[in-house]
Protein backbone atom coordinates (compact mmCIF):
# COMPACT_ATOMS: atom_id res chain seq x y z
CA UNK A 1 0.00 0.00 0.00
CA UNK A 2 1.28 3.33 -0.73
CA UNK A 3 0.05 4.83 2.31
CA UNK A 4 1.81 5.54 5.42
CA UNK A 5 -0.08 6.75 8.62
CA UNK A 6 0.86 9.15 10.71
CA UNK A 7 -0.48 9.02 14.31
CA UNK A 8 -2.93 11.01 13.61
CA UNK A 9 -6.05 9.25 12.36
CA UNK A 10 -6.93 10.32 8.91
CA UNK A 11 -3.77 12.02 8.11
CA UNK A 12 -2.13 10.38 5.45
CA UNK A 13 1.24 10.17 3.84
CA UNK A 14 1.27 9.02 -0.24
CA UNK A 15 4.49 7.79 -1.38
CA UNK A 16 3.50 7.21 -5.01
CA UNK A 17 5.55 4.08 -6.99
CA UNK A 18 7.92 6.76 -9.32
CA UNK A 19 8.95 4.92 -12.55
CA UNK A 20 12.12 5.88 -13.21
CA UNK A 21 14.99 5.55 -16.46
CA UNK A 22 17.18 7.80 -18.87
CA UNK A 23 14.72 9.59 -19.96
CA UNK A 24 13.47 10.84 -16.41
CA UNK A 25 10.46 9.51 -14.22
CA UNK A 26 6.96 8.81 -14.35
CA UNK A 27 4.35 8.63 -11.30
CA UNK A 28 0.24 8.57 -10.82
CA UNK A 29 0.22 11.92 -8.42
CA UNK A 30 -3.90 10.53 -7.73
CA UNK A 31 -5.53 7.32 -8.56
CA UNK A 32 -9.03 7.66 -7.53
CA UNK A 33 -9.12 3.64 -7.07
CA UNK A 34 -5.95 3.45 -5.15
CA UNK A 35 -6.57 6.33 -2.73
CA UNK A 36 -10.25 4.35 -2.09
CA UNK A 37 -8.20 1.06 -0.95
CA UNK A 38 -7.29 3.45 1.77
CA UNK A 39 -10.29 5.10 3.02
CA UNK A 40 -9.83 8.32 0.86
CA UNK A 41 -13.03 8.75 -0.92
CA UNK A 42 -12.42 13.03 -1.23
CA UNK A 43 -13.80 13.93 -4.21
CA UNK A 44 -11.45 16.65 -5.65
CA UNK A 45 -13.07 19.94 -7.28
CA UNK A 46 -10.17 22.64 -7.15
CA UNK A 47 -6.32 22.53 -8.01
CA UNK A 48 -4.30 25.62 -6.39
CA UNK A 49 -0.79 26.33 -6.78
CA UNK A 50 1.28 28.73 -5.31
CA UNK A 51 5.24 29.37 -6.20
CA UNK A 52 7.56 30.83 -3.00
CA UNK A 53 11.30 31.36 -2.03
CA UNK A 54 13.20 30.30 0.93
CA UNK A 55 12.02 31.68 4.18
CA UNK A 56 8.42 32.24 3.15
CA UNK A 57 6.02 30.71 5.80
CA UNK A 58 1.92 29.83 4.40
CA UNK A 59 -0.39 29.28 7.36
CA UNK A 60 -1.69 27.99 9.65
CA UNK A 61 -5.42 28.15 7.25
CA UNK A 62 -8.06 26.13 7.69
CA UNK A 63 -12.05 26.84 6.81
CA UNK A 64 -15.01 26.51 8.85
CA UNK A 65 -17.72 24.31 7.74
CA UNK A 66 -19.93 24.14 5.28
CA UNK A 67 -16.48 25.29 3.28
CA UNK A 68 -14.00 22.79 5.26
CA UNK A 69 -11.52 21.40 2.83
CA UNK A 70 -10.09 18.09 2.79
CA UNK A 71 -6.80 18.58 0.99
CA UNK A 72 -3.94 16.54 -1.08
CA UNK A 73 -0.82 18.53 -0.65
CA UNK A 74 2.50 18.31 -2.80
CA UNK A 75 6.14 19.54 -4.07
CA UNK A 76 6.46 20.07 -8.04
CA UNK A 77 9.94 21.97 -7.52
CA UNK A 78 11.97 23.03 -4.49
CA UNK A 79 11.47 22.04 -1.08
CA UNK A 80 8.90 22.76 1.96
CA UNK A 81 8.29 21.65 5.77
CA UNK A 82 4.73 21.18 5.66
CA UNK A 83 2.80 21.27 9.35
CA UNK A 84 -0.78 19.98 9.96
CA UNK A 85 -2.41 21.41 13.15
CA UNK A 86 -5.01 18.92 14.53
CA UNK A 87 -8.36 21.32 15.60
CA UNK A 88 -10.70 18.39 15.64
CA UNK A 89 -12.09 19.11 19.46
CA UNK A 90 -12.32 15.45 21.50
CA UNK A 91 -9.40 13.95 19.26
CA UNK A 92 -7.01 11.96 20.86
CA UNK A 93 -3.83 14.46 19.07
CA UNK A 94 -6.10 17.67 19.70
CA UNK A 95 -3.69 20.31 19.63
CA UNK A 96 -0.87 18.59 18.39
CA UNK A 97 0.93 19.18 14.99
CA UNK A 98 2.18 16.77 12.50
CA UNK A 99 5.44 17.86 10.33
CA UNK A 100 7.10 16.15 7.11
CA UNK A 101 9.12 17.30 4.26
CA UNK A 102 7.78 17.65 0.96
CA UNK A 103 9.93 18.15 -1.82
CA UNK A 104 10.17 17.47 -5.91
CA UNK A 105 12.89 15.26 -5.47
CA UNK A 106 10.86 12.96 -2.46
CA UNK A 107 7.74 12.86 -4.36
CA UNK A 108 6.13 12.63 -1.04
CA UNK A 109 2.39 14.05 -0.96
CA UNK A 110 -0.26 14.51 2.40
CA UNK A 111 -3.68 13.84 2.31
CA UNK A 112 -5.05 16.33 5.00
CA UNK A 113 -8.85 15.68 6.20
CA UNK A 114 -11.56 18.05 7.19
CA UNK A 115 -10.65 19.11 10.90
CA UNK A 116 -6.72 19.82 10.32
CA UNK A 117 -5.43 23.81 10.32
CA UNK A 118 -2.54 23.74 7.63
CA UNK A 119 0.65 25.77 6.84
CA UNK A 120 4.23 25.32 5.40
CA UNK A 121 7.88 26.61 5.39
CA UNK A 122 9.29 27.10 2.33
CA UNK A 123 12.92 25.93 2.07
CA UNK A 124 14.45 26.35 -0.92
CA UNK A 125 13.85 29.39 -3.71
CA UNK A 126 11.74 28.73 -6.04
CA UNK A 127 9.50 26.13 -4.70
CA UNK A 128 6.13 25.13 -6.52
CA UNK A 129 3.16 23.70 -4.16
CA UNK A 130 0.02 22.33 -5.23
CA UNK A 131 -2.81 21.05 -3.47
CA UNK A 132 -5.86 19.45 -4.62
CA UNK A 133 -9.51 20.49 -2.30
CA UNK A 134 -12.34 18.32 -1.64
CA UNK A 135 -14.63 21.86 -1.43
CA UNK A 136 -14.26 25.42 -3.05
CA UNK A 137 -12.36 28.39 -1.34
CA UNK A 138 -14.90 30.51 0.60
CA UNK A 139 -13.39 33.76 1.94
CA UNK A 140 -16.42 34.34 4.26
CA UNK A 141 -14.88 30.65 5.75
CA UNK A 142 -11.51 31.67 6.01
CA UNK A 143 -10.06 30.42 9.72
CA UNK A 144 -6.69 30.31 10.77
CA UNK A 145 -3.58 30.05 13.72
CA UNK A 146 -0.84 32.06 14.45
CA UNK A 147 1.77 29.73 13.85
CA UNK A 148 3.86 31.55 16.01
CA UNK A 149 1.83 30.77 19.06
CA UNK A 150 4.61 29.39 21.56
CA UNK A 151 1.72 27.35 23.02
CA UNK A 152 2.15 25.24 20.02
CA UNK A 153 5.57 25.11 20.01
CA UNK A 154 6.32 24.38 16.24
CA UNK A 155 9.62 23.81 14.66
CA UNK A 156 9.33 25.76 11.23
CA UNK A 157 12.82 24.65 9.94
CA UNK A 158 13.30 28.02 9.55
CA UNK A 159 15.13 31.04 10.84
CA UNK A 160 11.47 32.59 12.61
CA UNK A 161 12.50 35.99 13.38
CA UNK A 162 13.60 36.04 9.21
CA UNK A 163 10.30 34.53 8.17
CA UNK A 164 8.87 36.22 5.59
CA UNK A 165 4.27 36.16 6.46
CA UNK A 166 1.70 37.98 5.18
CA UNK A 167 0.14 40.79 6.59
CA UNK A 168 -2.82 38.32 7.10
CA UNK A 169 -0.90 35.39 8.69
CA UNK A 170 0.63 37.88 11.05
CA UNK A 171 -2.58 38.90 13.07
CA UNK A 172 -4.20 35.71 13.36
CA UNK A 173 -5.52 34.55 16.65
CA UNK A 174 -3.28 31.94 18.82
CA UNK A 175 -4.70 28.47 18.92
CA UNK A 176 -6.90 29.38 22.49
CA UNK A 177 -8.80 32.26 21.25
CA UNK A 178 -9.09 30.57 17.52
CA UNK A 179 -13.15 30.19 16.25
CA UNK A 180 -13.26 26.20 15.49
CA UNK A 181 -16.33 24.25 15.43
CA UNK A 182 -14.36 20.64 14.13
CA UNK A 183 -15.68 17.73 16.62
CA UNK A 184 -13.48 14.18 16.06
Amino acid sequence: MPFKETGFRDLKVFEPKVFADSRGYFFESFNKEIFAEAGINSAFVQDNESCSNKGVLRGLHYQHEPFAQAKLVRVVAGKVLDIVLDIRKGSPTFGKYYSIELSAENKLQLYIPHGFAHGFSVLEDNTIFQYKCDNFYSKESEGGINGFDPALNIDWGINIEEAIVSDKDKVLPDFENCVNHFVF
